[in-house]
């Protein structure tokens, strides 16, 4: 005859079977976490592997590059190889009939940069964009910038340490204000910027600069 079961046997079962409920969703959430942070991993390592690189173009064609190469990028999801294009500008300060007017150009006319991870079929499809002629390197061989040259160009922020303090003297290395002297007022290391007063055409204008503008003199 089958033995009936009381209350406090089917409670005690009834718990026994929610605390293994339990740690199986436990343990499906770390599996799944395990999983997220090896992806995330991955991505991060895989960004960590892009460098930029520099293509010469034809004069004049380089807005029109850029935009081709972005298009087949997007076409062909590519996002993961080829993940910026840059046509690197600088406003350039100009005193015409005593007033001052700030004017965009290229920095290299007949340049453009990208940042991407060099395999075949990026190097292909960078390469035979039209208006490109080719890869800054050697022989075929693209050859990345490097951290100090991407920093002077101004193309990507870079984490700057920089032993400056009010009252130091500057040189403004790049930018519109590029060669001018000053004299720093205000320091932000959260924002890598700098508050100067730089002495134009006997006044002084009161600036904001990055770190990667400037030369501690």
């Amino acid at each position: 005859m089958e033995k009936t079961k009381t209350n406090p046997e089917i409670v005690e079962e009834s718990l026994v079977d929610d605390a293994e409920a339990v740690v199986e969703e436990e343990n499906a959430l770390t599996a799944e976490d395990q999983l997220q942070e090896t992806t995330d991993d991955a991505e991060e390592e895989e960004t960590s592997k892009a460098k930029w690189y520099v293509i010469h173009t034809y004069s004049g064609h380089e807005n029109k590059v850029k935009v081709n190469i972005e298009k087949l990028v997007e076409n062909r999801g590519m996002q993961d190889l080829i993940h910026e294009v840059v046509v690197p500008t600088e406003d350039r300060v100009e005193i015409k009939d005593g007033q001052r007017k700030i004017k965009t150009r290229k920095m290299f006319p007949g340049y453009v940069l990208v940042k991407m991870i060099v395999t075949n079929e990026s190097w292909y499809l960078v390469r035979n964009t039209q208006g490109v002629t080719g890869f800054v390197g050697h022989g075929s061989e693209p050859v990345p910038l490097t951290d100090e040259e991407v920093r002077r160009m101004g193309i990507e922020k870079i984490f700057i340490k920089l032993d400056i303090a009010p009252g130091d003297s500057i040189k403004v290395i790049n930018g519109p204000f590029e060669s001018f002297m000053g004299v720093v007022e205000e320091v932000n290391f959260d924002k890598q910027t700098l508050k100067v007063r730089i002495s134009m055409f006997g006044r002084d204008t009161p600036v904001e600069l990055e770190f990667g503008q400037v030369d501690k003199i």
